[in-house]
């Protein structure tokens, strides 16, 4: 049998371990990218390396979350950015020059290597057929300090596409149809691989839609092949000389399969407040919206907006609609400028903002209390758009114009009666334009890093002790996301380089008193449900959470990237051996432990805790030697420092 295409970039960047699923392995990195929200405490820990300039092949920094200036901390910390790429060797694509996942689609991806990302979104780079992991922010300073990433080598499920998409049909509702049939925890432990006869059918931005999505799945990544269409994109990037043919042999294997007829996907919708929550679009249609949003993290490439344009060309949005453009990138508005699609937007009615993630992380554009606001982003958690109780709902740019049109929820085929199919393709040479993005100088080390009063040091942290006595400083449900653990928006994002002031919203949505009584109290434990830390990879959501002395998170299950990020700060990620004790665990409860350290070193599975009511409860610590190690010394960071100073 031969082998499927994530197996083969998998191989050829192995460096520890064998490829079965289940077990340890690390891979080389070729690519790193960080973003603001993430990149300030990640160049902070960075520098911690003491490493003088990054070790991968790219390395590339973008400004594209707090774009808002309300006061000192977001320009200060920019400023910080510039001067750290300047000084490692770090491409920076500045504040306005576009959202990172489709930036490093444009200007950076290449078939074949690997990219990881401090950015759940990282795989949008699927699109290229490049291996693109989302990571918490010390795995990607780390990798870019030329340490190899470790992980659990996935599954590979393979999804085979047939047919062609139908008119008004596009990439949002293939990964809204996964979504349908798989639930947010289908693609745990899996890498997504898109295989058959429709792949061709797909754009190379098509593609990256799903790929970016595929993160809602839980997946460890997604890839596509790098066929002719992703030659057409890269050629109209000018960048064709990266291309490479990338398949799967025509015999490959998958550990998983499923099959999607693309002729029968139709327009879909996910309710709130969850991206697996979906529907028919014809199911609701006639719901009256408030609000649209076209762009941000995904569906913001040049198709997918001047899509939008050509079917508002010569209307005016509905009465009583706020109608918003986020283009991905500055090239996306530069392109769609050139066709003539901004003045279609404006005369329209639609507010165009600059490239960035605004909305898609509560920067901005929050919806009015009540309203309904359809949005072409990845996610529509309880709260994320920084209005409580909102009604948020995700859909592809064709359903979000069709809503603009009538003023209520609309299956876009029904605009056939108004307008043809756009039809919209992307160029065939795209008006390209770097000035957004500065090149690092051959040598950095001359460059002063610039610090304002936002930055704090990174936080020492002690290691993991023989004995716990906790205290149960909170209980949660299934499907908890690190939006709900650290929030996001205009209020908290500043604050990403100063973990004392962040820590102070930590669950603020769920129990505002958490942060306050939690480091009143000192040693504690979280319990949760099913997929704990499922959405964004903040490092935050982990970081602040052991700042406030959280030791251990007792779930169900947890989602890959927050697991990750939990081992690299020192807290105990455990699960329950029979499911049913979480039902016996309340706020308040105190669990205690001996010999902790010997039996973690030992390799035990099997923690007994104590109960301060009677009785106990039995944990699971699933942990490879590596991570047990980490645990041991307090986190990843201490076990770095302490490896360093070994040699």
């Amino acid at each position: 049998m031969g082998q499927n295409l994530a197996t083969k970039i998998l191989a050829n960047h192995l460096v520890e371990g064998e490829l079965v699923a289940g077990q340890p392995i690390a891979i080389k990195i070729d690519h790193t990218l960080l973003q603001d929200a993430t990149g300030t405490m990640a160049m902070l820990e960075f520098i911690a390396t003491e490493v003088p300039r990054v070790k991968v092949d790219l390395a590339a920094q973008y400004v594209d979350h707090n774009l808002l200036q309300t006061d000192n901390k977001n320009a200060d910390d920019h400023a910080f950015l510039a001067s750290c790429a300047e000084k490692f060797g770090i491409y920076l694509s500045k504040p306005g020059n576009g959202v990172s996942h489709q930036v490093q689609l444009e200007r950076f991806g290449v078939p074949g290597t690997t990219l990881l990302g401090a950015d759940s979104h990282t795989p949008t780079a699927a699109g290229l057929g490049q291996l693109a992991i989302g990571a918490g922010g010390l795995d990607v300073a780390l990798a870019m300090a030329g340490h190899p990433f470790h992980l659990t080598c996935p599954r590979i499920w393979g999804i085979k596409l047939t047919g062609e998409l139908r008119p008004w049909v596009s990439g949002k509702d293939v990964i809204l149809e996964m979504l349908r049939r798989h639930t947010v925890k289908g693609g745990v432990g899996r890498i997504i691989e898109y295989y058959g006869p429709g792949v061709a059918t797909l754009s190379a931005t098509d593609r990256a839609t799903i790929g970016n999505m595929g993160a809602e799945l839980g997946a460890t990544t997604t890839i596509f092949p790098s066929d002719r269409r992703t030659r057409e994109f890269l050629e109209a990037q000018g960048r064709g000389d990266c291309w490479r043919e990338l398949t799967a042999d025509p015999d490959a294997g998958y550990d998983d399969y499923d099959e999607i007829d693309l002729s029968q996907v139709e327009p879909l919708i996910a309710c709130p407040s969850s991206p697996d929550n979906v529907v028919r679009v014809a199911e609701i249609e006639g719901l009256k919206v408030d609000q649209v949003i076209v762009g941000s993290s995904v569906n913001s490439s040049f198709r997918d907006l001047m899509t939008v344009c050509r079917i508002l060309e010569g209307r005016r949005i509905a009465p009583g609609l706020s109608f918003h453009i986020n283009p991905g990138s500055r090239q996306v508005l530069e392109n769609v400028v050139d066709k003539g699609g901004l003045m279609m937007l404006l005369l329209a009615g639609a507010q165009v903002h600059q490239p960035g993630c605004l909305g898609c992380i509560g920067m901005g554009q929050a919806p009015g209390t009540n309203q309904v606001s359809l949005r072409t982003f990845p996610r529509n958690f309880p709260g994320r758009s920084g209005t409580k109780e909102d009604r948020v709902y995700l859909c592809s740019p064709e359903t979000a114009a069709a809503a603009g049109v009538y003023g209520v929820v609309t299956d876009p085929r029904k605009l056939g009666d108004l307008l043809p199919w756009p039809a919209v393709q992307n160029p065939e040479r795209y008006l390209v334009d770097d000035s957004g993005i500065a090149a690092p100088p051959e040598d950095g080390s001359r460059v002063e890093i610039v610090t304002g009063p936002n930055i704090v040091p990174f936080p020492a942290f002690a290691s993991l002790p023989d004995q716990l006595d906790l205290e149960v400083m909170i209980k949660v449900g299934d499907n908890i996301s690190t939006d709900t653990i650290m929030p996001a928006g205009n209020k908290v994002l500043p604050f990403r380089s100063n973990i004392p002031a962040i820590s102070k919203f930590v669950f603020e949505q769920a129990d505002p008193e958490f942060s306050e009584r939690a480091k009143a109290k000192g040693d504690g434990v979280v319990v949760a449900g099913e997929n704990y830390g499922q959405g964004s990879s903040r490092e935050h959501a982990a970081l602040a959470p052991r700042y406030l002395g959280i030791r251990a998170k007792i779930a169900k299950g947890f989602a890959r990237i927050h697991r990750a990020n939990l081992i690299n700060f020192g807290i105990l990620p455990l699960t329950f051996k029979n499911p049913g004790d979480y039902d016996r665990l309340n706020r308040g409860d105190r669990l205690r432990i001996a010999g902790l350290r010997d039996q973690v070193a030992s390799g035990a599975v099997e923690l007994t805790w104590q109960l301060g009511s009677g009785g106990e409860v039995v944990t699971l610590l699933n942990a490879n030697e590596r991570e047990r190690e980490e645990l041991l010394a307090g986190g990843l960071l201490n076990k770095v420092r302490e490896e360093s100073h070994g040699r």
